[in-house]
């Protein structure tokens, strides 16, 4: 198969929209179609607003070009074209007889349905268009889900099926899938399966939606928005078209098992869709004090018969529920076991993990062989596409017990599905946790570990809460450098968790300074510091491999490394202003080297400033966090294995450890006039407030070289003690104090 240089998304709406600019994220010049050239503008223009933002870069739609599905004499120079239209069976198959008589012989066509039966989709094309024909369906929103379901029919070619799960795979990040072609496939089978059953268990007035959602959220393993947010911002209405089309396309038996409670249809009645009309089973509502999240109240909705009642009579304050099995459980770490724990007690939250949750375990195991090819691939395929953090056959093997409805741990003898942990999708994926398996810890301490990732590559993992950076991570770096350089050829500092780090511990930080341990702090920094450059002086090349929130420290520790190998979903930013700080890791050095001039400075100065966080890799990159000789990994669970490749190449090109510079042009006088000016400027428009002031004046000093009369050099030393000295003297800060302890206790930044 040849490369993927160009792409067609037939279909600019909602799904399609964010399709083309996944691609463009990728790339790829997109060729984005719908029944008009306005319509498919609109459809762009739409995706544009969305938040969050389905572009890495604001110009990234600058190669998305539009046009109207009466002409499709452009799809002749793409390599990939994806139906996305409507679900409509006759129109799709209407539009595919006009692809397959402009497309180039080598062209991949799929569709993005849901649910249509792909084969049929493709009876009587043409033998060329049915090789390469198949479906590929990605999850809303493309860009953040992680799953993309690829449907082959028995006519697509083999080579078809690899060279786009390939093209999926590293281009566009995502997990890959090869399911069956069953109705709804796997993801959506299973999942809209649970939504039903939780759906039957608020319709039975034995469970509140407080209830619900505080069982069915991160609680078992699932998404921060639960069940009833998350139908809020996919759509009532939507929830009912798509489970409506699933039935009509299963046996009797199985379709039954897809009707909504009546109560779905009384919330579409009244208008309660969710976030598009403003309420659905919740209800925001700002008043001059405060925000407050209103709940549906089920039994009010349901008491009211015929027009007239406003929706508003039908919601009540949120309440929170009383669930002691939940909050006792909170202390267990590992999801499987807290499930267990869960599944076996004798409260509000067994109960309804029995009657809704276990059947939906039960159906898994009862359909997988109809919809998908192994047990892994269903497991796969509810982690990326509903975000789980266990799939139902791994649920099933932690908790111990056979999948029936309402059975109690222990209870019965416990099937097992799998001998281990669910395998990574491929040998590259999360290589890190492949080393641990196999025993290769080095070295270990509370906040961190050495991990020998094979083939000379030594890993500094972090592993803390919100992998936060404290005096146990900066003696692991320091221990990483000397290991590296006395018995590895290169080091990598990366981990596979959501986040890379979080940054400082602020907590340590605040418990210093509220009992005057300047000492201390100043030991602490004079550690960091010391850290931080010995990563850029390494014997080995050291690659930083951020994922995530990379903030502050974490931030600083990348900007010290030779080379970054940072994933496309990388949120990194210099914070420490946010919470009365300036960087004193070497960060506010590092992005002054990066200026190269003085006159480059207030840029920086601006950036660290106003705490600017990347919204992605290339953000990152436009920011200055990352450098034009970094790279980008798409898929997540590839970046440590690319890390590990840079870093091996590194040392393989010959890699020459850095000397500490001493010839740093700095502005002096004339610079600090110049953000002082813009800092007095900003307190008089007041878009600062007087510690904010106090904050910008003390990273004016160090970005202009201190006391100096006029333009000078100085050295990477001296400018650390520059950033010390203000670090040490802000932490003084009442004002500093109460950002850090607000930051702490709400995860917010006070304005002080």
């Amino acid at each position: 198969m040849a490369g993927f240089r160009r792409a067609s998304v037939l279909g600019a709406g909602t799904m399609g929209a964010q399709i083309a600019a996944h691609l463009a994220n990728a790339g790829l010049p997109v060729l984005l179609l719908d029944v008009s050239k306005d319509a498919a503008d609109q459809g762009l223009a739409r995706a544009k607003r969305l938040r969050p933002d389905p572009f890495f870069l604001a110009d990234g739609a600058a190669l998305i070009q539009t046009g109207s599905l009466d002409d499709l004499s452009g799809l002749t120079a793409s390599d990939w074209i994806i139906e996305a239209i409507i679900e409509n069976f006759d129109l799709k198959r209407d539009l595919l007889r006009r692809v397959d008589e402009v497309r180039k012989s080598q062209a991949i066509v799929s569709s993005n349905t849901s649910g249509i039966p792909i084969g049929a989709l493709a009876e009587g094309r043409s033998d060329g268009f049915r090789r390469h024909w198949l479906g590929s369906h990605f999850f809303n929103p493309p860009r953040y889900l992680r799953l993309v379901e690829l449907i082959p029919t028995p006519d697509t070619g083999p080579d078809v099926t690899s060279a786009l799960e390939d093209f999926v795979d590293r281009r566009l990040g995502k997990g890959v899938v090869v399911a069956k072609d069953a109705p709804a496939f796997i993801a959506n089978r299973v999942g809209l399966f649970g939504v039903v059953r939780l759906l039957e268990a608020l319709a039975s007035g034995a469970y509140t939606i407080e209830e619900i959602d505080a069982v069915t959220g991160p609680a078992i393993g699932r998404p921060k928005s639960a069940t009833f947010r998350t139908l809020d911002i996919a759509g009532v209405d939507i929830l009912s078209h798509v489970t409506r089309d699933l039935a009509e396309r299963l046996a009797p038996d199985d379709a039954r098992r897809f009707e909504l409670p009546s109560l779905v249809g009384r919330m579409i009645e009244r208008g309660l869709l969710g976030e598009k009309t403003g309420h659905g089973f919740y209800k925001r509502v700002t008043d001059a004090r405060e925000t407050r999240i209103l709940t549906l109240d089920v039994q009010a909705l349901m008491a009211t018969e015929g027009p007239g009642a406003e929706p508003a009579n039908f919601y009540v304050d949120r309440r929170t529920p009383r669930l002691p099995s939940l909050e006792a459980a909170k202390s267990i770490q590992d999801v499987g076991a807290r499930l267990r724990a869960l599944f076996g007690a004798s409260d509000t939250v067994a109960a309804l993990l029995r009657d809704a949750v276990a059947p939906t375990l039960q159906y898994a195991v009862r359909v997988a062989p109809d919809i998908a090819h192994s047990i892994d691939d269903v497991d796969r395929a509810m982690r990326w596409g509903f975000g789980w953090e266990i799939g139902p056959f791994e649920t099933l093997d932690a908790i111990g017990q056979a999948p029936a409805a309402g059975a109690i741990p222990g209870s019965a003898p416990p099937t097992r599905y799998r001998t281990g942990a669910l395998p990574p999708a491929k040998p590259e994926y999360l290589i890190l946790r492949a080393a641990k398996e196999r025993s290769r810890i080095v070295k270990s301490n509370p906040s961190a570990d050495l991990v020998d990732l094979g083939d000379g590559a030594l890993c500094v993992e972090f592993h803390s809460k919100m992998n936060t950076i404290g005096g146990d991570t900066v003696a692991m770096l320091h221990a990483g450098v000397d290991e590296a350089a006395a018995n590895f050829s290169a080091l990598v500092i990366g981990n596979e968790a959501e986040n890379f780090s979080a940054g400082a511990d602020l907590l340590l930080l605040l418990l210093e300074a509220q009992e005057d341990n300047w000492d201390e702090i100043d030991r602490m920094i004079r550690a960091f510091q010391g850290a931080t450059m010995a990563l850029k002086g390494s014997a080995v090349p050291v690659i930083a491999a951020p994922a995530g929130l990379t903030l502050g420290g974490g931030c600083e520790v990348c900007l010290h490394a030779h080379r970054v190998q940072a994933a496309a979903e990388t949120y990194m930013g210099l914070v420490e202003a946010g919470v009365g700080l300036i960087p004193a890791g070497g960060g506010t050095k590092e992005m002054l080297l990066r200026a190269g001039a003085p006159d480059a400075v207030r840029s920086v100065f601006e950036t660290i400033g106003l705490g600017k966080v990347s919204t992605s890799g290339p953000h990152a990159r436009r920011l200055g966090y990352l450098r034009e000789v970094d790279d980008i990994t798409m898929n997540r669970e590839r970046l440590v294995s690319d890390a590990k490749a840079l870093a091996l190449l590194r040392s393989h090109e010959g890699y020459q450890p850095l000397v500490p510079r001493t010839d740093i042009p700095v502005g002096g006088a004339d610079t600090l006039a110049v953000l002082l000016l813009g800092i007095h400027l900003g307190v008089r428009g007041g878009r600062l407030s007087d510690h904010d002031a106090l904050i910008g004046r003390k990273l004016a000093w160090v970005l202009s070289g201190g006391d100096l009369p006029h333009r000078a050099t100085v050295s990477e030393q001296y400018l650390l003690d520059l950033e010390r000295e203000a670090f040490l003297s802000l932490c003084g800060e009442r004002k500093t104090q109460e950002r850090i302890g607000y930051t702490l206790k709400t995860g917010k930044t006070l304005r002080n």
